[in-house]
């Protein structure tokens, strides 16, 4: 047989990033059967690096015992918030909660190596900071600055498996740092762009990406392909996996995603550039509770108004989403806006001090909200589509509050008791239940 005929039959050895979320690996008998799929994935001829989260609810866990030896048990002090995403923790506490929260995914690691060694194949767990993962210094949502992939791949050539503490890494400052939560997700498709994979499979809970939530619509189905601009809308409007970032990233570099079930190992979503040839005009809908609504009443309309609050939200770290600019009557205006609900009491705080700044009115807060969206790519050359949202949301009685479109999304504000309702009349005007 010649050369060229021997390399034809040749099975070309892939380089697969697999990331396992919390909920994979929550018990040891779930460590256990991922490890084996693991060292199937090995013997199969494929080069793997792991990627793990800590166990089940363990980031949750850890965060609250440091609360309890910082307050002694009672309600934490101003500088220990419970919520993460607080901006008020000095440096070095956040900084030690990052040390200590990190901790729950280097714990998965080396249970999931020694799991596999029991196996009979070879791994090594490592720290971000081993793995080559460097980042900015902001502790709770670090952001990946640089990735030196040397260690992995001397370590992949030797034949053993790494597997790699997800959502961390070190600053210039050499901290530990927290990528936040969803950071393994980030943490994966980093590594798997780093190490130029085939693919970063994201194995979670669910077995991939729905029409709709499947807990609120009972025939939601699963989507077979997507593109990364759909999904990247997805899990802009309230779509909980995979995290938005990684999919930022997996879009910029082009990292293929394949979104799965570490339960069943069934095939899921697979995630790329051309999802499909004939695109769906809507793909999904998905929805989001986690966001309030700000009015603030009777503001000058004059120029540089709007600016001048929106640049006091952004310098106290305020994301601010929608925004309606009402028309000017009198000569004042009312702007309202949404934000996540966790930012709502600084954000509230912030608009009531610049209304009094320029003689505005009252400012309003209302926590009773939703956001219903659609999202598909086949939007952009299908008109109507604005026109039959509003039209089903209208024949269920049910009244938008604020609107904001993209070229292949439409999202509505409206009353959270309403939620349902919504997602499962719009799941049906575009009949997203037909396979």
């Amino acid at each position: 047989m010649s050369l060229a005929k021997k390399t034809s039959i040749l099975k070309r050895v892939e380089l697969l990033v697999q990331k396992y979320g919390g909920t994979s690996v929550a018990t040891a008998e779930q460590i256990l059967d991922v490890a084996r799929h693991i060292v199937e994935t090995k013997n199969a001829g494929n080069q793997v690096v792991v990627v793990v989260s800590a166990m089940g609810a363990e980031t949750d866990e850890l965060l609250a015992l440091a609360n309890q030896v910082s307050s002694n048990g009672n309600t934490p002090p101003n500088n220990l918030p419970n919520n993460l995403l607080s901006k008020s923790a000095s440096k070095q506490v956040r900084a030690e909660l990052d040390m200590l929260i990190t901790s729950g995914e280097r714990k998965a690691a080396a249970l999931l190596c020694l799991a596999i060694e029991n196996l009979g194949a070879s791994a090594t767990s490592l720290t971000g900071k081993d793995a080559g993962l460097t980042t900015d210094a902001i502790h709770q949502s670090a952001r990946i600055e640089n990735i030196a992939p040397d260690r992995l791949k001397k370590l992949l050539n030797e034949g053993c498996i790494p597997v790699v503490a997800g959502s961390q890494g070190v600053s210039s400052e050499n901290k530990d740092t927290f990528l936040g939560r969803g950071g393994s997700d980030t943490t994966a498709v980093a590594l798997a762009h780093a190490l130029s994979a085939s693919e970063c499979e994201l194995y979670t809970d669910v077995s991939g990406i729905f029409t709709a939530d499947p807990r609120i619509v009972a025939n939601a189905q699963k989507i077979d392909s997507i593109t990364y601009d759909e999904l990247l809308d997805m899990t802009a409007t309230g779509c909980p996996k995979p995290a938005m970032r990684a999919v930022e990233v997996a879009r910029n570099f082009n990292v293929a995603l394949h979104v799965r079930s570490a339960f069943s190992w069934e095939q899921g979503t697979k995630i790329n550039k051309r999802a499909m040839e004939q695109q769906a005009v809507v793909s999904a809908v998905t929805h989001d509770r986690s966001e309030a609504k700000i009015t603030i009443a009777q503001v000058p309309d004059t120029p540089g108004v709007a600016a001048g609050l929106f640049r006091s939200l952004a310098d106290k770290d305020i994301h601010v989403d929608m925004i309606v600019q009402n028309v000017a009557s009198s000569g004042t205006t009312d702007i309202s806006f949404t934000l996540p609900m966790e930012e709502l009491d600084i954000a509230l705080t912030t608009t009531q001090e610049f209304s009094e700044s320029k003689g505005g009115g009252t400012v309003d807060a209302d926590q009773n909200i939703c956001r219903v969206s659609l999202v598909g790519a086949g939007m952009k050359t299908h008109p109507g589509v604005a026109a039959t949202v509003f039209e089903t949301l209208a024949d269920a009685g049910i009244n938008i509050e604020m609107i904001s479109t993209s070229s292949i999304r439409i999202s509505c504000v409206i009353a959270e008791d309403k939620l349902e309702d919504a997602v499962n009349a719009l799941h049906s005007a575009f009949e997203l239940e037909k396979e």
